[in-house]
C-alpha cells in the first residue's frame, strides 16, 4: 500500500494500537466496559469467593511517617483518590463545553443547567417524603447524580436514529448533574473542618493561579500542585475530590499559540534545507523543537487535558471504581426495605419528573429552547435515562449510609439504574421505530 509522505511512518505495531485508539475514541465502549466491570463485581460479591473479594477493597495501602499517617483502604483510594481525576474531567468538559461548546449559546445551557436543576431537587424531595424522618434520611444525595457512560451508551444502541441534540443535551446535564453532586457531597458530607489545613489548600490553589498566570505550562509541575492541594482538601474535612473540581474550572480554555504564530513557526522549519541539520546545537534544531512546542500548545490546556485523562478515566478509573463498590450480596429482602424503595423512586420516578417539569416550564417561559431536532418524546426517553444513577449515587452512598444500611442502598440504586434503563431503552425503541415507519 502507498504511503503518503505527509504521514508518520508506519510501524508493525500500528496495525495493533490504531484499532485499540479507534475503540478508546468510542464513548459508548466505556459504558461497555463499566458494565462489565459492574456484573463482575456483582457475581463475584455472591459467589464462594465473596468474603476475599470485598475483604481485598479493605486492604490498607500508603505511607507513614512517624505522626504523619497516610494509610487509607484501597476503597477510600479509589473513591477518595483516583474519583478525584473523574471529577477533574467532569470539570475540564463543563468549562470547555461552556467556553467552546455547545454551551456557549444561554439558551441551549439553560436547558440543559434546568434539567439538571430539576433532576437534583425533585429526586431529592421524594426520597425525603417517603423516609420521613426513617434511618438513612442523610442519604438523599444518591437519587441527584445521572451516569454519563450508561446513558451515551444506551443511546449509542440506537445510533443516528436518535437525534444528536438529545445525545448533546443529556451529556451537559449529567456535567451539571455532576458538578452539583460533589458541591453536595463537599457541603453536606464532609467532617468537621480543619481551617489550617483549609488554607494551606486555598494558597495551593492561589499558587496554581499564579504559576499559569507567570506562563508555567509544565502539566507535571501542576499535577505536584494538584496532589498538595488534594492532600490539604483531605485533612481540611471537605472532600478532596472538590479539589479536582475546582482545578478544572480553573485549567485556561484558551491555547498560548496562535493559529498564525504556528503557521510563522512551521514556514520556519520549512524554509531550511532538506538534509540532516537537526542534531547539534544548530538554528534549524532550534526551529524544529520551537515547533513542536507550538504544535503543543497551539491547543488549549482545557482540551490537552481532556484528550489526555479521558481515556484513562473511562476505561480505567470509573471501572476500577465499579469494582470496588458495586459488590454487593443481593438479597430480597434489601429491596423491600424503606431505604431502598426511596432510592428507586427518586431515580425511576423523581429523575424523569423533575427533568420534564423543569425544562418544560423553562422553554414556556423563553428562559431556555430546545436544540434543533429534539422533540418533547424524545425528551422524555432521555428523561427517563437520567434515572441511571450508578456512579455518583454509589459514591455518596458510600459516605452517606452507615455499613449495615450500605448494601441496601446499593441494592436500590442497581434496580433503579437497571429499571430507568430498561424503561428508557423501550421508549427510544418505539419513538425510532415509529420514525421508520413514517
Amino acid at each position: 500500500m502507498h504511503q503518503n509522505s505527509a504521514d508518520l511512518p508506519p510501524e508493525v505495531a500500528d496495525r495493533f494500537t490504531r484499532p485499540f485508539a479507534r475503540f478508546l475514541k468510542i464513548e459508548a465502549a466505556a459504558g461497555v466496559i463499566l458494565l462489565l466491570a459492574t456484573l463482575t463485581a456483582l457475581i463475584l460479591a455472591n459467589s464462594a469467593w465473596s468474603t476475599s473479594f470485598l475483604a481485598f477493597w479493605e486492604t490498607p495501602a500508603g505511607l507513614h511517617f512517624g505522626s504523619l499517617d497516610l494509610t487509607r483502604s484501597l476503597r477510600h483510594w479509589i473513591n477518595d483518590g483516583l474519583m478525584t481525576l473523574f471529577f477533574f474531567v467532569v470539570a475540564l468538559e463543563l468549562k470547555r463545553e461552556l467556553i467552546l461548546g455547545e454551551l456557549r449559546n444561554l439558551r441551549m445551557a439553560a436547558l440543559s443547567f434546568a434539567g439538571a436543576l430539576g433532576g437534583m431537587l425533585v429526586p431529592v424531595a421524594l426520597y425525603l417524603a417517603l423516609m420521613n424522618d426513617q434511618p438513612g434520611m442523610h442519604g438523599w444525595g444518591a437519587v441527584m447524580a445521572t451516569d454519563t457512560a450508561f446513558v451515551i451508551g444506551c443511546l449509542a444502541l440506537f445510533g443516528s436514529r436518535v437525534p444528536p441534540s438529545l445525545r448533546v443535551f443529556l451529556l451537559s446535564l449529567a456535567i451539571f448533574d455532576d458538578v452539583g453532586a460533589i458541591l453536595v457531597v463537599a457541603i453536606g458530607y464532609g467532617d468537621a473542618l480543619n481551617w489550617g489545613a483549609l488554607i494551606l489548600g486555598l494558597l495551593g490553589l492561589a499558587i496554581v493561579a499564579g504559576a499559569a498566570r507567570i506562563g508555567i505550562r509544565s502539566i507535571p509541575v501542576f499535577f505536584l500542585l494538584g496532589g498538595v492541594i488534594w492532600l490539604c482538601f483531605d485533612a481540611s474535612g471537605i472532600h478532596p475530590t472538590i479539589a479536582g473540581v475546582v482545578l478544572g474550572l480553573m485549567t485556561p480554555t484558551h491555547g498560548w499559540v496562535s493559529d498564525e504564530r504556528l503557521r510563522a513557526i512551521l514556514d520556519r522549519v520549512l524554509s531550511n534545507p532538506i538534509g540532516g541539520h537537526w542534531s547539534g546545537d544548530t538554528t534549524e534544531r532550534y526551529d524544529l523543537r520551537q515547533a513542536g512546542a507550538a504544535a503543543t500548545e497551539v491547543l488549549s490546556p482545557v482540551e490537552r487535558l481532556e484528550l489526555m485523562l479521558h481515556p484513562w478515566v473511562g476505561f480505567a478509573i470509573m471501572p476500577i471504581f465499579a469494582l470496588a463498590n458495586a459488590g454487593v450480596a443481593i438479597s430480597g429482602a434489601h429491596v423491600v426495605q424503606p431505604v431502598s424503595v426511596a432510592i428507586v423512586a427518586g431515580l425511576v420516578l423523581g429523575k424523569p419528573i423533575g427533568v420534564l417539569t423543569v425544562t418544560w416550564l423553562a422553554v414556556r417561559l423563553r428562559l431556555a429552547s430546545l436544540a434543533f431536532g429534539l422533540t418533547w418524546p424524545f425528551m422524555a426517553a432521555g428523561a427517563v435515562l437520567t434515572g441511571i444513577g450508578f456512579t455518583m449515587s454509589l459514591f455518596i452512598a458510600g459516605l452517606a449510609f452507615a455499613p449495615a444500611m450500605l448494601d441496601v442502598a446499593k441494592i436500590g440504586i442497581l434496580t433503579g439504574s437497571a429499571v430507568s434503563a430498561a424503561f428508557g431503552l423501550m421508549m427510544l425503541a418505539w419513538l425510532t421505530s415509529r420514525q421508520r415507519i413514517a
